[in-house]
Parts: structure tokens; C-alpha cells; sequence
């Protein structure tokens, strides 16, 4: 990977600030952005933003390593400004040329750990002046991702082991996609330099999701933090590592199976032409009687010029949303193995709406904590007692039902 100048753009496309590393491309060129971003806000294409990060390279550069790079800017931009925006980067301009100089040397990336930059970038400028006599050890240590001397009085560690399941379920009830995005996330406040272990109990994991344990589960887009020893996970899937200090991502994957839906949703829908509709909709818990999920919601979208809702809910409540045109049913805690069911009444106008309306899917958010981790062992060489928190949650993603037109 090879990048010739970074450039940061306002919403019209104006450079606010750009470093040209290289100087083997014309910085003119930025000047071929803006009708591209013309004609994509034309087709409908761009989403709101508050800035654009744009790199130039004259060679056939790995497009999704220059992506990546970009992604990690953004990401040391909010650490330390909080927002990305216009506003933050004309406050900061001296902050963010450091910055762009330390991220990246001729072209290719150095340091782009937010916590370790801000060892020695930091924001007051009378502190500049001092923090540049002295680069931190981090930067040149085998374990730049860490300082050294940390010390805590109450040395803990708090795991969270999330799963999103994506699921879509054709109006027949036939699972038509389904795939499983998770991540491990750390908050680490340890002392000294400790090297953790990690083994994860895939057992809880086909308990839960009624996976077949006969077959192997193959983890697709696996990302690790660079902490990670990746040998020793590929031998005996051990996660061994020396964290950063604070909150990081330790790793995340994706896992393409059939997932069958933890809340199974059935709906029938009645509309009474010029005079109402009835909505029937049946929830079902299609997982262990054990476990419980907590935070429960199902939205049901109802024609945009229904009025007078009235409700009839076995658990939970519900409430019309007239400006997405939804009912909401929130269930706080629902049991695995039991059924629940809402009837929801419209009144529809008398006069029919000429216009043929969509009828979007229903969608389910919830989140079953569920324990999940083998082991956690941690070793440090003053040998000090730490605790390990550890979560596990599974929890919906793109959790889509289609309904019968």
C-alpha cells in the first residue's frame, strides 16, 4: 500500500486540510472529486455526512488497505475530537496535521493507535512543545499497543462476547438468508504488562442457535486485534494476547449457517375496506427454557392512513408510532419455549387511498445474555489477583419477517 496526499473535505467538496506525503501526484487532482460526489447525490446514492477523507495514488495500490487506513483516521479523529466534523477540524488544525504526519510516513502507516498517540499529541498547546523531547517507548516497543508502568488498585477485566443474527424469513416462513456478525470486546484496567488467555465454549453456542454440533463451524472475515498471537489460535482456537489498556475490540468474524429464528413471528392481517384493520400477530421463544430474552421489540408496520389504535397485548405493551407508520410491542423479559400474542385495531378512512402502499417486513430487536467463555486465565509476573467479567449476548441484527400482501 502506497498513498500519495490524504485530503479532509467539507459537505461541498472544499479542502479543509491535506497532507501530500509523496509529492508524486498533482494535488489539483482532488479538484476530479467533487463532480463525482455531484453526480452520486443526483442518483440518490450519498448518505449524510458532516465531512469526506479522501487519498490519492498514482499506483495500483491495495484499494482495500488505503480503506482501511481511512477508517482507522476517522477513528483517531474521534478520539480525539469526539465528532467529525467541519467545526472540529478548523479548531484543531495544528492537532491534525500532527496527526496526519504520525499516522503516516511517505505513504504507508506508522503509528495509528488512538491511546498511544495521545501519549504525545496532545491537544493543549503548551503540552506540544514539551511532548516532543520525548517520543513514548510505544512506539518503538514490540507491544506498542500497550504503555508500560500502568497500575491499577482494583485490577479487573470485562469481556463482552456479542452476537448479532441476521435472519430473513420469506412470507411462507422459509428462512431465505441468516448469518451470525460477532465480536469480543475488552475493557482492561490491569496492571504491569499481563498476557491473558482466552478459550471459548462453542458447546453454548450450538445449545443456544440449535446448530448440529456434528459440523464444523467455519468463522468467515475473522479480524483480530494485532495483540492477538494468531499462532496459538489456529492450534487450539486459544485466544492468547497481551491487551491494550482501556476499551478495543479483540477480534470479530462472520459465520454463514442456517440460524434457526430464536423469536419465531407469526402475523395475520385483516384490512376491512373503508372501515378498519385487525392485525393478529403470535411471538414465540425458540430457544432454551433457561435462558431469557431481555428488551424484546417488534415492530409491525401498518397503513400509513390508519387512525383510533387499540390495543390487546398477553405481555408487555404497545404503542402506535404515526410518523413511521409502526406498532411497537416491547416485551422487557421473554422466557425461552413461551408464546405471546398482540391484536392491534385500526380504523381505516372512508375514502380509499388511490396509492398502492408497500408492506415492509416486520422487524424484531432483542438481546439473550447467555455464558459462553471455557476459561480466563491471566498471567502477570508480580502474580496480583485480577477479576474477569465476563458477558455473553446474543442479540438480533437484520431481523426481518415478510408478511402476505
Amino acid at each position: 500500500m502506497s498513498v500519495s496526499a490524504v485530503f479532509v473535505l467539507d459537505l461541498k467538496g472544499k479542502v479543509l486540510i491535506c497532507r501530500n506525503y509523496k509529492g508524486d501526484v498533482d494535488m489539483a487532482e482532488i479538484d476530479h472529486f467533487l463532480p463525482l460526489l455531484m453526480q452520486q447525490e443526483e442518483d440518490g446514492l450519498l448518505s449524510p455526512v458532516m465531512v469526506h477523507v479522501v487519498a490519492t495514488t498514482n499506483k495500483n495500490s491495495n484499494a482495500s488497505l488505503v480503506y482501511t487506513f481511512l477508517y482507522k483516521l476517522v477513528e483517531v479523529f474521534t478520539e480525539y475530537f469526539k465528532e467529525l466534523e467541519e467545526e472540529s477540524i478548523q479548531d484543531n488544525f495544528v492537532v491534525v496535521y500532527e496527526l496526519l504526519d504520525e499516522l503516516m510516513d511517505f505513504g504507508f502507516p506508522q503509528t495509528t493507535d488512538g491511546k498511544i498517540l495521545q501519549e504525545y499529541i496532545t491537544q493543549e498547546g503548551t503540552k506540544l512543545e514539551v511532548a516532543k523531547t520525548k517520543v513514548p517507548t510505544t512506539v518503538t516497543n514490540a507491544v506498542s499497543w500497550r504503555s508500560e508502568g500502568i497500575k491499577y488498585k482494583k485490577n479487573e477485566v470485562f469481556i463482552d462476547v456479542i452476537e448479532s443474527i441476521n435472519v430473513l424469513v420469506n412470507a411462507n416462513g422459509i428462512v431465505m438468508s441468516s448469518d451470525i456478525v460477532g465480536s469480543i470486546k475488552l475493557k482492561t484496567m490491569l496492571s504491569g504488562m499481563p498476557e491473558l488467555r482466552l478459550g471459548l465454549n462453542d458447546r453454548v453456542l450450538f445449545a443456544l442457535t440449535g446448530r448440529d454440533k456434528g459440523k464444523t463451524v467455519t468463522m468467515e472475515d475473522v479480524k483480530f486485534h494485532q495483540c492477538v498471537r494468531l499462532s496459538r489460535f489456529d492450534s487450539d482456537r486459544t485466544i492468547s494476547f497481551i491487551p491494550p489498556d482501556g476499551e478495543s475490540e479483540l477480534m470479530s468474524y462472520r459465520i454463514n449457517t442456517h440460524v434457526k429464528p430464536l423469536i419465531w413471528i407469526e402475523s395475520v392481517i385483516e384490512k376491512f375496506s373503508h372501515s378498519r384493520v385487525e392485525i393478529m400477530v403470535k411471538a414465540k421463544g425458540q430457544f432454551k427454557k433457561q435462558s431469557v430474552a431481555n428488551n424484546v421489540e417488534v415492530r409491525i408496520p401498518v397503513p400509513s392512513d390508519a387512525d383510533s389504535p387499540k390495543f390487546k397485548a398477553s405481555t408487555g405493551h404497545a404503542k402506535y408510532v404515526p410518523e413511521k407508520n409502526l406498532v411497537v410491542w416491547t416485551i422487557k423479559s421473554f422466557p425461552g419455549g413461551k408464546e405471546f400474542l398482540l391484536r392491534a385495531h385500526f380504523g381505516l378512512p372512508s375514502v380509499e387511498n388511490d396509492e398502492l402502499e408497500g408492506r415492509p417486513p416486520i422487524t424484531v430487536n432483542f438481546e439473550i445474555p447467555y455464558f459462553t467463555v471455557r476459561y480466563m486465565k491471566i498471567i502477570e509476573k508480580s502474580g496480583y489477583q485480577a477479576l474477569p467479567w465476563v458477558r455473553y449476548i446474543t442479540q438480533s441484527g437484520e431481523y426481518q419477517l415478510r408478511t402476505n400482501s
